[in-house]
């Protein structure tokens, strides 16, 4: 558990409780509980500030790397995480695409941002965010099976998914909890693990 909520920080950046419980798929409690262990070790830090929000340290940073290096190779899957990550670079400037026209629209010619008053055009680009997760499923799959810690994206994914087309817009891309926020997570995620620059 303690890679998982590391490696959530790593990936998302300063979270809350709350937010690392939806990443990584464990109770606050629990999520509690590992973050106080890692910062007993030095690993996390508590920030000041408004909400009470967990990051990492530069020891923890650097121990995130060995570690997610020593499970991709005890677990033998540099060749498929690999060939995931290359079928997500074909999908990506797609999902680019479609959270550009999802916030913003040409009306008249002119490029505005979209109030969303317009239910036909939103559902055309939610239909379009649908089809594309068909194909980033197969993605996330293979990965789950490569190391099993993927697979909470599909389940992050689809439920954000699942919440947009039932009218919580926010879930498509500007929410912590968006599509948008938790493919960019997957794809720090992919770098990190890879050991890959951006």
């Amino acid at each position: 558990m303690s890679l998982l909520v590391l490696h959530a920080l790593r990936c998302a950046g300063a979270v809350g409780v709350a937010r690392l419980g939806a990443i990584t798929g464990l109770d606050e409690a629990e999520a509690e509980s590992e973050l106080i262990d890692l910062g007993a070790g030095g690993l996390v830090t508590r920030l000041s500030g408004g909400m009470p929000v967990w990051g990492l340290t530069e020891a923890g940073r650097a121990a995130d790397a060995e570690r997610i290096a020593a499970e991709l190779e005890s677990a033998g899957a540099r060749g498929r995480v690999t060939a995931a990550y290359e079928r997500f670079l074909v999908l990506n400037p797609e999902l680019l695409d479609l959270c550009t026209a999802w916030q913003l629209r040409s009306v008249g010619g002119v490029l505005s941002v979209n109030d969303h008053g317009d239910p036909g055009y939103d559902a055309q680009v939610l239909a379009r965010f649908a089809d594309l997760d068909g194909r980033a499923a197969v993605v996330c799959a293979e990965l789950s099976a490569a190391l099993p810690r993927f697979g909470r994206y599909r389940v992050r994914l689809a439920g954000a998914l699942e919440r947009a087309a039932a009218g919580e817009l926010a879930y498509v891309a500007d929410g912590t909890g968006s599509y948008h926020v938790v493919w960019a997570e997957l794809h720090e995620d992919l770098l990190a693990t890879l050991g890959l620059a951006r």
